[in-house]
């Protein structure tokens, strides 16, 4: 799960940038997570009764979590993204696509942010992107067929 500052910013993101569809939403006591996923390929026929049932059995789904009224905090820092101090820990999630290099022009062209581009360092197959939290994202080569994402 990723603690998230502005819910609208963050699912603008997931959604229109990374092509993520929201698949849950369920707002507790002063928050709200959301669950977002690719869209499956070959289940476009399923029923909306039929999607909802099996939201939870696919692969890959994300948790944002918004504790209502960070987004209009003026003092709100935001979170650890588990890769500096303080909480130091966790590192990042992966996104898999069929053309990197593709991507990332793709991404480049709708301001995303990068921590390192394919052509930076020795690992020149992989890129990595911020989400609006500074959360860092992987961008691996999917290995399958043309036009597949997926976590």
């Amino acid at each position: 799960m990723f603690r998230i500052k502005d819910a609208k910013v963050s699912l603008k993101f997931y959604q229109d940038i990374l092509g993520m569809e929201l698949i849950h939403e369920s707002p507790g006591g002063d928050f709200t997570n959301y669950f977002l996923a690719f869209p499956e390929e070959g289940k476009e026929h399923l029923s909306e009764e039929e999607k909802a049932a099996r939201k939870f059995q696919r692969e890959g789904v994300l948790e944002l979590c918004h504790n209502w009224g960070t987004e209009s905090d003026p003092d709100f820092k935001g979170y650890a993204n588990g890769n500096e101090e303080p909480g130091r820990g966790f590192g990042h999630i992966a996104i898999s696509v069929d053309d990197v290099e593709a991507e990332c022009k793709r991404l480049d062209s709708l301001g995303v942010r990068f921590k390192k581009r394919p052509e930076e360092g020795r690992m020149r197959h992989i890129a990595f992107i911020y989400d609006p939290d500074n959360y860092w994202i992987e961008i691996v080569p999917s290995g399958g067929k043309k036009g597949e994402k997926g976590m």
